[in-house]
């Protein structure tokens, strides 16, 4: 089993090293054809408006929504998010095309601009439930979407507290002056819907791998024709090195990252 990981623009290098950390393969996909060669796929953060003309202009989204259909593991991280998304709000003039398939509404850059970027500690129950460690994961938001609402086959993983005079809406983010408009509000920003993840931040760029091990169990599961989560196993994937240092070893870091 290797990891594909869509590599037309955005963090595709930074999710490879963190793969190899745990003694998994990841192989860069760019053309259609390639998907044929992965039974997984990560769809890493970048600008998701130059990530969706590069995927136009290599004929990628008919081959992507079939993988997706097909059952297969995918992991949307930050614009890797908005592709999966059934629907998304907040785009750019004239939009962008989606793959689709997890039944959310995400709004494009609902935590702001570049310079508004952050990270904060996220209660992760689930992940820590599955993997160990702590219950909260350093989330790293860059340009971040949030997903505003989520179907009744969806799991959400994670959210986030927003000011108070944030207002959602499925159609746009409304802020009002006044202070204690509203009471605080939460906003989704881990999901997982069958086959499917969905992350608003970036794990590829901190040194905790528990996202990646999560995902990594998502393969065995759909490999072993199981829907239980948690319970696969790690039989079947190429491991790097000749050495599989297991889902929740910490191997030595190999890039310069957020700790």
């Amino acid at each position: 089993m290797v990891v594909g990981v869509l590599a037309l623009q955005g963090s595709f290098n930074e999710h490879i090293a963190a793969l190899k950390r745990l003694g998994v393969k990841g192989v860069e996909i760019r053309k259609p054809d390639q998907l044929q060669n992965v039974s997984s796929l990560i769809i890493p953060g970048g600008e998701s408006t130059t990530m969706a003309r590069l995927a136009e202009y290599h004929n990628l989204f008919p081959a992507l929504r079939e993988f997706v259909k097909m059952g297969k593991p995918v992991w949307g991280t930050c614009a890797g998010l908005i592709f999966l998304a059934n629907k998304a709000v907040g785009q750019k003039l004239g939009g962008q095309e989606l793959v689709g398939g997890l039944d959310c509404t995400v709004h494009r850059n609902f935590f702001g601009s570049q310079i508004q970027s952050f990270e904060a500690e996220l209660s992760v129950p689930a992940l820590a439930s599955q993997e160990g460690g702590p219950e909260t994961f350093r989330g790293v938001f860059i340009r971040a979407p949030a997903v505003l609402d989520v179907g009744p086959d969806v799991d959400v993983l994670a959210d986030y507290p927003v000011p108070s005079n944030k207002v959602l809406y499925s159609s746009s983010t409304v802020e009002i002056q006044e202070e204690n408009a509203m009471p605080e509000k939460k906003v989704i920003v881990a999901v997982r819907q069958g086959n499917l993840l969905g992350t608003a931040f970036h794990p590829e760029l901190t040194a905790d791998t528990r996202w990646h091990s999560y995902f990594l169990k998502m393969m065995s599961e759909v490999g072993e024709g199981t829907s239980s989560g948690g319970k696969g196993t790690s039989s079947g994937i190429v491991v790097v090195g000749g050495e599989n240092l297991g889902f929740n070893q910490q191997p030595k870091i190999d890039l310069p990252i957020f700790q």
